[in-house]
């Protein structure tokens, strides 16, 4: 058994620093040879690939909704054993989670399952004397939340903290670890989704370096650590391969600035399972990877690449003849637009895609979905027998756009926090399945093993 010093970074609503502060602490810590264990609560993809660069080395999705909580406990101590120091980037809100009547999905349900205290980011832009009385209200609304202390951003001048540092003193006993001033090259690009991926464009050493810099100027690090208790970490043991001694089955992954979002611990069940991921890229690959059986496509930006992803026709026409033969191909969001007829953008320009799918899909300007899926299976598919439930999300531009010729068979039933939804999804057709819904495989890890299990069916008996 060994211990571990842990962190989680929350902030008062999103949007207050959470990913710049995370960020700047865990290269910060990182320069001072402390090895970092990175951590992101909710679905998000983008931030823990941030994250990797930071701390040098994998981001894991922590998730109250998603996944158990011995899920989330064992990914945790799997991924901390070994390190000097947690940092678990929060989502949204400190108590904002899947509803407004309960703690469920949020930062502070995962502060407390992983008994690990909370640094309180507060915006203090055109805030005085009333940033006292806010953190005062996020200190007392549940007592069974720890706080390191908090930490203001987008102060004005040196002088706006000492104000704040003020007010604090006289109305909470809450820690001021210190506050960073308003500093345009410390901000992250954004866009429609969120921020820009880390494969679009990867956070240099210097932007790095500048964050961690400012942070050691800006904040009590030493303070901070040494505030910090230290929590057990047991091991856990490894999840053994289902296929243990058989040969593995080859799995083609889309890799590229395309699609870039994945789970990790979707691609290490199915590594545990039997499988050999193979990295591909629809974007720059004029071929599949040899003796293939079956792809993974995840979701990402195909409609920033949309012109490339049409004249790559070699490779559309190898996907849709394996679909064809009934290779197993499991895709979701931008990797089911890829796998459908045609993209059409918000301007109206089409670009041609695998035609997998008897359906297009068109570009809007506002976001169409977004929020926490539970799926139930209703017929058998590549992610287990009908009536198996899984858990995801979906948040996406893009619809299908549907004009009617062709169906596919649905095989999903949708339901969210509030209870069912009428859409059709999980669309299969040949042994092809695409959906919008991004699933996390660990609210089911056999489903991985399914997956593998087909794929090696498809190898054995089913290649034509």
């Amino acid at each position: 058994m060994g211990a571990i010093k842990g962190i989680v970074i929350a902030g008062t609503h999103s949007g207050v620093g959470k990913t710049t502060i995370a960020l700047g602490l865990m290269a910060a810590f990182r320069r001072r040879g402390l090895r970092v264990a990175p951590f992101k609560v909710g679905p998000d993809f983008i931030d823990p690939g941030h994250h990797a660069l930071a701390a040098g080395c994998a981001s894991r999705n922590l998730d109250g909704w998603m996944l158990s909580r011995e899920y989330n406990l064992e990914s945790f101590q799997r991924q901390a054993a070994g390190a000097d120091l947690a940092v678990v980037e929060g989502v949204m809100g400190l108590f904002d989670g899947a509803g407004g009547d309960s703690e469920e999905g949020s930062t502070a349900q995962m502060a407390k399952w992983l008994d690990l205290p909370v640094l309180l980011v507060v915006d203090a832009a055109g805030l005085a004397r009333s940033a006292a009385a806010l953190v005062q209200g996020f200190a007392r609304f549940d007592p069974a939340v720890r706080f390191a202390g908090v930490c203001f951003n987008n102060l004005g001048s040196a002088g706006h903290l000492d104000y704040l540092k003020a007010a604090m003193a006289q109305h909470t006993d809450m820690p001021v670890l210190g506050g960073l001033l308003r500093d345009e090259r410390a901000e992250l690009p954004e866009r429609h989704l969120g921020l820009v991926t880390v494969d679009d464009r990867p956070l240099t050493e210097a932007f790095l370096g500048h964050l961690a810099a400012r942070l050691e100027g800006a904040m009590d690090l030493d303070r901070l650590l040494a505030s910090v208790p230290e929590r057990p970490i047991f091991p856990v043991p490894e999840t053994p391969p289902v296929a243990r001694g058989a040969p593995p089955v080859r799995i083609g992954v889309a890799r590229d600035p395309a699609f870039c979002f994945y789970y990790p611990d979707n691609l290490d069940l199915l590594s545990a399972a039997g499988a050999a991921l193979v990295p591909f890229s629809p974007l720059n690959d004029a071929a599949l990877p040899e003796a293939l059986d079956g792809i993974y496509l995840g979701g990402g930006y195909p409609e920033l690449h949309a012109d490339r992803l049409a004249a790559n026709e070699r490779l559309r026409r190898a996907i849709r003849q394996r679909s064809r033969e009934g290779m197993p191909i499991y895709a979701e969001c931008g990797g089911f637009m890829y796998l459908c007829r045609e993209l059409r953008q918000a301007d109206g320009a089409v670009y041609p895609m695998c035609g997998c799918f008897p359906y297009g899909t068109r570009m809007h300007p506002r976001l169409r979905r977004l929020g926490y899926r539970q799926v139930r299976l209703t017929g058998d598919t590549l992610l287990g027998p009908a009536g198996a439930g899984l858990r995801g999300h979906e948040f996406h531009y893009s619809d299908m756009d549907d004009d009617g010729t062709e169906k596919s068979q649905t095989v999903y039933a949708l339901s969210g926090r509030n209870g069912q939804i009428q859409q059709s999804e999980g669309h299969l057709v040949h042994n092809t399945l695409g959906s919008y819904v991004h699933l996390h495989w660990g609210s089911r890890p056999e489903s991985a093993a399914a997956f593998v299990a087909a794929c090696r069916k498809y190898k054995e008996h089913d290649r034509k």
